[in-house]
């Protein structure tokens, strides 16, 4: 059971925008005891990424109380808003679409992510590349056709979750989350410019790399860089920070640094 602006429902029209053209944008939020974290992060990104598909809300009043509605009760749960341009059109023509849907599901904390919290996740890498999209780069909008054949890929290998490069072989992000690694004092992450989703979690440890000892670099790494990292960790906003213990055959110890970074986002 889902809310549809508002109102409780099993499904949704065939017609609308998201189903035929992937047109909308959508987040996924960790709650804690009936209480989004991180909120006003998450409600920047999707106005952003709304701003940017020309898609325009109402009322941010409305949707907080829809929300409020749906969110579970439990210490630890999720929360997807998805939001698309609404119903109808002709093509890809967008003129005689009315007013926006906005889509509510809570869903049970996955309980396997407690487990990569403290012991650590195994990555594999990806083969097929991610492309450029300067347009939508950062955004999480809600065309994921090329995530859902990484995780695919990722799948039959009996992996988790893989590194994604673009096309040019430059690390991007993983299939759900985006990665870090620290080496000899510098907390690295890529540049998403081009490509790849700007994650909330990616953002909130971004900013306290300040009470860190670590300086941080952005930019475009090859694999290379991360094969001698001295640790590496991933980022989502359900999963918080996460070690990665394996990269294929390269092994990582769960460092302090990461340790630091996970207790710091869990107190936030």
């Amino acid at each position: 059971m889902m809310l549809i602006n508002g109102v409780f429902a099993d499904h949704i029209s065939a017609s609308d925008r998201s189903f035929q053209y992937g047109d909308g944008c959508f987040t996924t939020m960790l709650t804690r005891h009936g209480r989004i974290q991180q909120w006003q992060y998450h409600q920047e990104r999707m106005q952003a990424c709304l701003d940017m598909l020309g898609i325009v809300l109402a009322d941010w009043a409305d949707v907080e109380s829809w929300l409020a509605q749906a969110i579970l009760p439990d210490t630890q749960a999720g929360l997807k808003l998805h939001v698309s341009r609404g119903h109808g059109g002709r093509g890809y023509s967008a003129a005689q679409v009315s007013q926006p849907t906005v889509t509510i599901r809570a869903f049970a904390f996955p309980h396997h992510y407690t487990t990569w919290q403290s012991d650590g996740i195994a990555l594999g890498v990806c083969q097929h590349p991610l492309g450029l999209s300067p347009l939508l780069a950062g955004h999480k909008h809600n065309n994921r056709l090329e995530q859902v054949l990484m995780k695919a890929e990722m799948d039959s290998a009996g992996h988790p979750d893989g590194l994604c490069c673009d096309i040019n072989g430059h690390v991007i992000e993983t299939t759900m989350a985006n990665i870090f690694w620290v080496k000899d004092g510098t907390l690295y992450t890529p540049d998403l410019a081009n490509s790849g989703v700007a994650g909330v979690a990616r953002r909130r440890v971004i900013e306290l790399t300040k009470y860190d000892e670590l300086d941080l670099a952005i930019g475009q790494y090859s694999l290379a860089a991360i094969w001698d990292a001295d640790e590496v960790f991933i980022t989502n906003a359900m999963l918080g920070v996460a070690p990665v213990r394996q990269i294929q055959q390269q092994v990582y110890s769960i460092g302090s640094h990461t340790r630091r970074f996970q207790k710091r986002f869990h107190l936030c």
